[in-house]
């Protein structure tokens, strides 16, 4: 377990998400391998269960060594809901946090 780093972003929720109803943000969390930056697993605060696996599954075995353009790709071509834009923040903010620490 010592090889992997909890890392989370946040962002804003739109007005009229069920998640707004819960959440005033959206939070995108992952666990990353530290040697290679790969999410080995995440998840995020999307109102529904399937939404959560659904960004899991995407967002899993990407390296965020390799930069932001693919987590965001990946993100904006295959989520459709309200919820792309604060997904899409969120990403940026949990990269930011990632530059911070990937040269530790």
């Amino acid at each position: 377990m010592g090889n992997l780093l909890f890392l989370a972003g946040h962002a804003r929720l739109p007005q009229g998400m069920a998640a707004r109803n819960v959440y005033e943000t959206l939070t995108i969390t992952v666990e990353i391998d530290r040697k290679y930056g790969v999410i080995v697993e995440a998840s995020c605060t999307l109102a529904t269960e399937h939404g959560r696996e659904f960004i899991g599954r995407l967002l899993k075995g990407i390296s965020l060594k390799d930069g932001l353009e693919e987590p965001i790709r990946i993100l904006q071509e295959n989520y459709k809901g309200k919820g792309a834009n604060a997904l899409v923040a969120a990403m940026k903010d949990l990269y930011s946090q990632f530059e911070q620490i990937k040269d530790k």
